[in-house]
């Protein structure tokens, strides 16, 4: 499979399997069950969940590897989170609740052999994702496979996704842009949340966003009114490129008709996700 092929499909199969993972953070269920077992709602519960198969690691760790976070805000949950659920349970709950809220969001989809034939695919590519480099990855593909293909393919879907997280940070590393100037120039290409919402969940004062803005307009990547420039946009445009190339290994090895029905099967079940209104499209600029 040649490298142009194997980018394009990478990222048409992330597209077509993000919303099978992203639910799990706007699904009220889903937080409900972290809130019952002693975590607060909100931040904490978003941070704690997805960091736990790291174990009870400080703020420091978190905020590396999410890299787009206020290091207040982390500093604020983690390792508070710990104190309270221990990350074994944690991970646990995940999965429970994540099953739970995806079988609800696909009806009659959840007992589908199109369903179970993804999963099956999905595994296979996470599998073929190597762990070098890739820290959130890695702790993730450290737990043990779940039961059933709808926590199969969540899981796997999870891999896949922290596999791409990973390879992403490393371009934005190697372009030089700290993790609010990341945010700040994502935001800009219309294709995230909207500026308002991604400083409020990424935990960013007002000030700091528009000294990040400052700080870029210096650079050339942003113009006066706040979008992108033509050096930043293609420096956003070599990003994603980046992003795309380093995601392709799992996609590589599966093969390009494994990896064009992971797309096949999946589009239909996240329109059906969508559909039901598990991620909210007022947060989107688009």
């Amino acid at each position: 499979m040649d490298r142009a092929v194997a980018c394009e499909l990478a990222l048409r199969c992330h597209n077509a399997l993000e919303p099978l993972h992203s639910f799990v953070y706007f699904s009220p269920e889903v937080e409900r069950v972290f809130v019952d077992a002693g975590l607060e709602d909100g931040r904490m519960a978003y941070l704690a969940s997805r960091a736990a198969p790291m174990g009870p690691v400080g703020a420091g760790v978190v905020t590396a590897t999410f890299y787009n976070f206020n290091p207040r805000l982390v500093a604020r949950h983690i390792p508070k989170a710990w104190s309270l659920v221990d990350p074994a349970e944690v991970v646990e709950l995940r999965f429970q609740a994540a099953e739970s809220a995806l079988r609800r969001l696909l009806g009659d989809a959840a007992e589908s052999p199109e369903l179970a034939e993804l999963a099956g695919l999905v595994r296979e590519a996470a599998e073929n994702c190597s762990p070098e480099g890739r820290a959130l990855f890695a702790a993730h593909a450290d737990l043990a496979w779940p039961d059933g293909p709808v926590a199969t393919l969540w899981h796997g879907v999870t891999l896949l996704r922290e596999f791409r997280g990973d390879g992403h940070i490393a371009a934005l590393v190697a372009e030089g842009l700290s993790g609010l100037q990341a945010i700040v120039t994502h935001t800009a290409t219309g294709k995230g949340f909207r500026a308002d919402v991604a400083r409020k969940l990424r935990g960013w004062s007002e000030q700091e966003w528009a000294a990040a803005e400052d700080a870029l307009r210096g650079q050339d990547l942003l113009d006066e009114e706040g979008a992108l420039t033509d050096r930043g946009r293609a420096q956003r445009d070599a990003i994603e490129e980046r992003t795309d190339e380093a995601a392709s290994g799992p996609y590589r090895l599966l093969g390009k008709d494994k990896a064009r029905c992971i797309v096949e099967l999946a589009k239909p079940l996240s329109r059906t996700v969508l559909k039901a209104g598990a991620i909210p499209r007022d947060l989107f600029a688009r």
